[in-house]
């Protein structure tokens, strides 16, 4: 097994190789604006690094987010790229479940994961522990959910901005690729089917069409 992994739903560009038993190499960036102009590139170093190919991959896993529109896309359509280029599954897996999975001994009992969602929002679940969701993935203004959280202690960047509804905020902010490749590989190897590699939006991208929008057509 060596499963490539990689994540742009969240301002982290992150990609890592998994051998079925430990992360070989990794590479995150922290850059909301840039995450079509590193990801090929942190492909490169991470092959790079683990002194393999592209073509010895033998699957791909990517976080499905949820996760703003033009970052998580950018992610799921080069993991798609990728398996149909080398014959090899897609394999999707929860951007929270890989926060989620990265705290575990940082956090003991039921707690939350938030990431930004921007718009004053985050994308949040509950887990009872660092494998184990135990809501859907939501997207709310802190304040509203504020007394569904309370005294429970949270990680990731959402939780972090937003100190009046987290309080416990806690480490770490952004998912990484090595978290999701080593919670895929485990879920694979204990016969678990993963989820299909397609975005979880949670609502309309940013980009609308303007109403009253008048099409001009050539008579």
């Amino acid at each position: 097994m060596l499963l490539l992994a990689l994540d742009t739903a969240t301002p982290a560009v992150t990609v890592a190789l998994h051998d079925g038993t430990d992360v070989v190499a990794a590479s995150s960036q922290v850059d909301a604006r840039r995450h079509g102009e590193l990801l090929l590139p942190a492909v490169d170093r991470v092959l790079a690094e683990a002194g393999t190919r592209l073509d010895a991959v033998t699957g791909i896993v990517v976080g499905i987010g949820p996760g703003p529109y033009t970052g998580l896309r950018v992610g799921l359509m080069t993991a798609d790229t990728f398996g149909l280029a080398l014959g090899v599954p897609v394999h999707g897996l929860c951007t929270l479940d890989g926060l989620a999975y990265a705290a575990e001994g940082a956090v003991q009992g039921p707690f939350v994961v938030a990431t930004d969602a921007r718009r004053k929002e985050v994308y949040w679940a509950r887990y009872d522990g660092p494998r184990r969701r135990v809501t859907e993935p939501a997207v709310d203004r802190p304040a509203d959910i504020a007394d569904m959280v309370a005294g429970l202690p949270a990680v990731g960047a959402g939780a972090v901005l937003y100190p009046d509804a987290f309080p416990d905020a806690r480490g770490p902010e952004h998912v990484s690729a090595a978290a999701l490749a080593a919670l895929a590989a485990e879920r694979l190897a204990a016969g678990e089917e993963l989820e299909a590699p397609r975005p979880l939006y949670l609502r309309r991208p940013d980009a609308q069409v303007p109403k009253n929008y008048k099409v001009v057509t050539p008579k």
